[in-house]
């Protein structure tokens, strides 16, 4: 008579994908519009100049810029490029 258990299916088998969460661009580096910025769970990090939250709280820059870290709030700080510049007309 055998003494060892038949080898069945095991309930723990299965893993997710990780989700990949973190700072994405540090303060001080540059954003092309529409580029993620942080992606967290919750909102340890807050949405502030010319910068939107996601659906999964993912934050991203609306407008090229440099970023900036200001406490909780995350900005975008325009680079002279991306300002129109108006000329006085005489």
């Amino acid at each position: 008579m055998a003494h060892k258990k038949s080898g069945g299916s095991t309930n723990n088998g299965r893993d997710s994908n990780p989700q990949y969460r973190g700072i994405k661009l540090y303060s001080g580096e540059t954003a092309k519009a529409g580029s993620i910025i942080i992606r967290q769970c919750g909102t340890k990090f807050k949405a502030g100049y010319m910068v939107r939250r996601g659906n999964d709280d993912t934050l991203f820059a609306t407008e090229p810029g440099t970023v900036r870290f200001r406490g909780r709030y995350v900005d975008i700080v325009p680079s002279d490029e991306s300002i129109p510049q108006f000329t006085a007309v005489n």
